[in-house]
């Protein structure tokens, strides 16, 4: 399992432990903090609408509680930004393109919200299938992302799993919306 330089093991650089510790603890805010801002942008979207046409839109029949969308993205989030953070950590030629991968996903992910929840009182169906192509293409990018992630750290790819079934059972979501409004 990975983990953090323990105190008494000397840096590869002979830097104390705690000087190791310092830039990986920021790193790992850091990335909690772009999965979080995400996050927050995307929420201005699902809060200003989930209330709105969303309520009366026809949902599919296996449709969670809106409840449930909360917990479930900050899970997820945190989950991703530990995942990016576990492959940014070891500074190895291939964590460039997989981190690169990993914004691409990211962007996708921004993406969607908007355009599921603001463009349709704007766009009608065409902005629900719109999103639909973002989300197919957002399931591909956390699919290369997970194949990119896990040579570098298992534990990586193995934390981006639970997000690519929720866009996969979100994307069924948004089919129906889609096929039924």
């Amino acid at each position: 399992m990975e983990q953090l330089p323990e105190k008494s093991a000397p840096s590869p650089d002979g830097a104390s432990p705690k000087r190791v510790a310092g830039p990986q603890v920021a790193a790992l805010a850091i990335f909690l903090a772009a999965s979080a801002f995400v996050a927050w942008l995307g929420a201005f979207s699902t809060v200003a609408n989930v209330n709105g046409w969303y309520v009366d839109a026809d949902k599919a029949p296996w449709s969670p509680p809106n409840w449930l969308f909360g917990p479930v993205w900050t899970f997820l989030y945190t989950a991703m930004a530990v995942a990016a953070w576990l492959v940014w950590r070891p500074h190895r030629p291939d964590s460039r393109p997989a981190l690169v991968t990993y914004g691409i996903q990211l962007v996708l992910n921004l993406l969607w919200t908007p355009t599921f929840f603001s463009l349709y009182p704007l766009m009608g169906t065409a902005a629900l299938w719109l999103a639909f192509a973002i989300i197919l293409a957002l399931i591909v990018a956390v699919t290369v992302t997970v194949v990119r992630f896990g040579p570098i750290s298992r534990v990586a790819g193995l934390l981006l799993l639970p997000y690519i079934t929720w866009i996969v059972f979100a994307s069924s979501l948004n089919l129906w919306a889609a096929l039924n409004n």
